[in-house]
Order: C-alpha cells, then structure tokens, then sequence
C-alpha cells in the first residue's frame, strides 16, 4: 500500500501507548512521576518504535480515585508539573514523530470543582443545572452500580439542599448533566483547548455512560448519546481535521457499532474490542482458539474511516464481563485461582506475565497477536517489558506500579526515599531487579527486543491494519486439533497470513489461500524460511510450542530475502 495513503487517518496504524505520568518517571525526586521525568523517557518510547502515547488523567485532582476526580479540566496537577512543562513533553514527543493523546473524563467531576462546590451551595446557583438532580432517588440497578465493593447506591444526598445528586461511580464523584448546553458547550472548550496545545486526540472515558438516560428534577430526558458524540467529533474536525477519539465502550457488538456512527463513521474513531479480549484469554485459558476466532468473525465491520483497537490489558480491572458465568470461572481458574486476584467478581487485577506464569513463549506468542489481529494495538506502561503485579496495593491499584526502568533504588523511577514511593513496586521474579528497561535493551532476546521487532513488522504491514482480513480454515496434520488461528489480510493486491498456536505441543498445519497458487510463496516475517504453495492454493508448514508466524504472499521474484538467497 502508498505511504500517502495511510498516513492521511493516522491512527489506524498507530502504536498507542498508555502512561501515567504519576507512575512513569519522577524529575524532581519528591517521589512522584511528573512531566519532568517523563520527557526524559520520550525516547524508549520512539526507539521501540511508539507512535501515540495515551496519557492517563494529569489534571489537578484530590486524588480520591487515582486522578480520575478532577477539579480543574484546564490545568496540570502542580504535583505533576506545570502547564509549561506539559508543552515542553508536547514539543520534544512531536520532536520525535509521537502524537499525544489525553483522557477526557468529562463524565463527571469531583465533588471538590468548583462547579460542583457552587452547585451545592443552593437550588438556584449558576451550576446547580450542570449536575442531575432529584427529589426522589430513582431506584437503583445493581448491575450499573460500577464499583459495587464502595458504593451501594447511584444517589447520594445533599444535605444542604435536600435533593439527591446522581453518581455512576463514586460518590464522590457526581455526574455532569451533559442536556444541559452550557455543559456540551464546556465540554467542547475543554477539548479545543488541549488541542490548541497540540493534543491529536482524547481517550474518552466510560462512554456509555457519558450521556446518561436519567430523569432529571424537571423530568426531562437527556438528549441522545449519538447526537452527543456526532456533535463533539463534528467540533473537533472544524479544529483538526486529524484529530481522532479513542472509546472505551464495553457493549455488545450490536450496541458498540452504534458508538462508530453506524454507516457514517461520524462519532467515535476508534473503540476498544472487549469481546475480541475476553475471548482472547479463554482461548489462552483452554488452549483453543475457537473461542477468540468466533467473536472475530462476529465481530462487524468498522466503518470506513474508523477502526477498533485491540489490547491485552488496560489500566483497570481485566475485565471478564461479557463472558458467561462458567467461562469466566474457567479463567478464573487457570489465571487467578486466589480471590484475592480478582476483582468485582467480573475481573482479574493482574498483567499478563504472571498469569501465564512467565512463559516467555506464550506470552511472546499474545503480543505477536496483538500485533498482528485487526486493530490499532494498544499497550500498557511496563507490557513491554513484562511487569507484573503487586498483590498487595488494594484493587486496580496492583497494576499501577512505578515503571522499573533499572535494577536499582526504586527501580530507577525516582531517586526518593522508597517510603515515598505512593505504590510500592513488585518484588521477587517480577521485582526491578529481574524485570526492568536497561538489562532488557542489552538483551536481544528479551521481551522488550521481541516488541520492539514486533512494532517494526507491524507497521511494515498495512494490511494488517487497512486489509479486509479472513479467519481461515484449517487442517492439523499433527498436534492439538483446535489450537490453531490463522487469519489473513488482503488490501490492494497484497496478502499477509498470521498462524499463531494456543496449544502446549508443536503443529503441524495446512491451510488454504483461494486466489493462490503455486506462483506465490510465503516468506516469513518472523523467522527466516520460505513456504511453497501448491497449484490449488495448500500451504503446508509447522509452528512450534505456543508459536507464531506471519507471512508476506509474493513472487519467489518480489519476497523477501531469505538465508536461502545468500547461497
């Protein structure tokens, strides 16, 4: 495919990565990342081969739910910097080729804004409209309560006026009243003015639940969320027309769509495929790939300029909720068997690797498929190394360990004394002395070395990202029967396969590419070695032990070289 193609909807070959800035390198030694620090680090992001960095909530905050209770959408928490340092993280990422993105968690506020403060003070202040309100608590399901293990209810009293204020989270957390127009209307400022200082785009929170169908005092109906989110991409493309929204929506695929526009691809650019994940982790769990190739192949078409992203794990809860019950036990089972390592009942607090036990092979094998599924990847501060866990920090909280860049004093985080480190570091196998940056870019087997390889292919392949892609079929001559995926991606003439194996034993496998022939053969990408293809389209070859392979379709003349050529 033309490079001037592609580059004109940047995002859909993008390698987002997601950091919080309080948790990735501290500059001033207090023991608190902060802008300072980060910059500092731009380039492990540009050598790896990075594109977009997603940054968690940096605004100032009483820090009651890890930054996602702000009490001013327009500036930087002073623990974290200033607004100048944040241009200075701004112009050294473009320096480097990498767009910024930020979370625009506009849901809510916290109770301490000064809207809400002022909201309280009577029922005829200025900002009493921008929250919900009621008389009379509606009542409450405790399927949409989100944090069932801190909150009991949707409605919270106010004392001082009497009337119950609505809360999707916590209660410290009221909801903004986004029918009222004066909200859209700060909403939209909130967003032109991070993109004036250069943001490409916002990650935006919760999204169903941005636009909440709740009953205000007035009894008036919150407008459509469509009509919403039409409106805000509608804004932003008057500003920039590049800019993109990245959507956390957690729907059934029949739901989700809707968040796309539908046909026209006018509401958000790209949404999160939580189906694509959780299927992902029972295949992993059974070692079967039959349940993560069904939800690709149910899985609908984006529009046109619109894309889904794919992700092994995000910075919450590994949610598990569009399972059925028995298939999240099965995981449960095979990846936190304690109860201590889940969460809500619906979700596992821990990253991949101690999951999988640290089978480098299998879990080389999940990132190869991140890479190589249809999507925009999406990665976590620390999956390119391979951090785990701290058990002991309470909930969410376990995966939002400092970033072990050193085997050093706090991991080479920060130069503080540990006691002032907010969220102590694992210890053990996964500690910074077996797990950090510096000892894995010396190393060209690491996990690290692997991703970095990974991007590299990755973005050599547009199909990946542009193609129409197919899950194949497939006959095992040898090994686990059903342990197989092997999809492929067609865009404009060229063709790209990827063959990953789920199962514990090697694989021997053939697979069928209509339209091929005996002309073509694979070369693949990964490893060296060439398959031949038969008159009828058969491709015979092995993968190993949790193993995976991509080819590139093309002439004996065209393919890439091979350590054949060289003799």
């Amino acid at each position: 495919m033309r490079l001037s193609v592609t580059s004109d909807l940047w995002w859909k070959n993008a390698v987002v990565y997601c950091l919080d800035i309080e948790t990735f390198a501290d500059g001033d030694g207090d023991g608190i990342g902060d802008f300072q620090g980060a910059i500092q680090h731009i380039d492990h992001l540009d050598t790896m081969g990075v594109t977009c960095v997603w940054l968690m909530p940096f605004f100032p905050t009483p820090d009651c739910d890890d930054g996602y209770d702000i009490t001013d959408f327009y500036s930087v928490d002073p623990r974290l910097g200033t607004l100048g340092d944040f241009v200075e993280f701004m112009r050294v990422a473009r320096d480097r080729g990498i767009r910024v993105i930020a979370d625009l968690v506009v849901n809510h506020t916290s109770d301490r804004h000064p809207w809400f403060l002022d909201a309280r003070s009577s029922r005829d202040s200025r900002h009493r409209d921008w929250y919900i309100w009621s008389d009379v608590p509606e009542p409450d399901d405790p399927k949409g309560i989100v944090f069932p293990d801190k909150e009991t209810s949707l409605w919270e009293l106010d004392e001082k006026t009497g009337q119950y204020y609505f809360h999707r989270f916590y209660r410290f957390q009221p909801d903004l009243n986004t029918s009222n127009p004066e909200v859209r209307d700060e909403i939209a400022r909130i967003l032109g003015f991070w993109m004036e200082l250069g943001l490409s785009g916002f990650r935006v929170d919760a999204v169903p639940f941005l636009v909440e169908q709740v009953a205000d005092d007035g009894g008036d109906k919150l407008p459509d969320p469509h009509e919403f989110f039409a409106g805000l991409r509608a804004f932003m493309n008057r500003r920039d027309g590049s800019a993109a929204l990245l959507g956390e929506v957690n729907l059934p695929y029949d739901d989700l769509v809707k968040y796309f526009g539908n046909a026209l691809g006018n509401e958000i650019t790209m949404c999160f495929d939580f189906i694509g994940m959780q299927n992902m982790y029972l295949s992993l769990a059974r070692g079967d790939a039959r349940p993560l190739a069904a939800a690709l192949r149910d899985r609908p078409r984006p529009p046109k300029d619109c894309h889904w992203a794919t992700f092994v794990r995000n910075h919450d809860e590994l949610t598990l909720d569009k399972l059925d019950d028995a298939e999240r036990k099965e995981i449960f089972a095979a990846f936190g068997p304690d109860e201590a390592m889940q969460l809500y009942g619906r979700g596992l607090r821990r990253r991949l690797p101690t999951m999988l036990g640290g089978d480098q092979d299998r879990i080389k094998m999940v990132y190869s498929l991140l890479f190589s599924l249809p999507g925009t990847p999406v990665l976590f501060y620390g999956e390119e190394i391979g951090m785990g866990e701290n058990p002991e920090l309470e909930g969410r909280q376990a995966v939002r360990t400092p970033m072990q860049w050193t085997p050093h004093r706090n991991g080479g985080f920060s130069t503080a004394d540990p006691s002032k480190i907010r969220n102590a570091m694992p210890s053990g196998d996964y500690g910074p002395e077996n797990v950090n940056v510096s000892a894995q870019q010396r190393n060209p087997g690491s996990l690290l070395s692997w991703i970095s390889r990974l991007i590299r292919h990755y973005r050599e392949c547009p199909e990946l990202a542009w193609g129409d892609y197919t899950v194949l079929d497939y006959t095992v001559l040898d090994g686990g029967a059903d342990a197989v995926l092997a999809h492929r991606a067609d865009a404009d003439g060229q063709t790209v396969v990827a063959v990953h194996n789920f199962g514990e034993e090697e694989a021997e496998v053939e697979i069928v590419l209509d339209d091929l022939d005996s002309s073509t053969v694979l070369t693949d990408l990964l490893v060296d070695g060439t398959v031949k293809i038969s008159g009828d389209g058969r491709a015979r070859f092995g993968v190993g032990r949790y193993g995976c392979r991509w080819f590139r379709a093309s002439t004996p003349e065209t393919a890439p070289a091979d350590s054949a050529d060289a003799s």
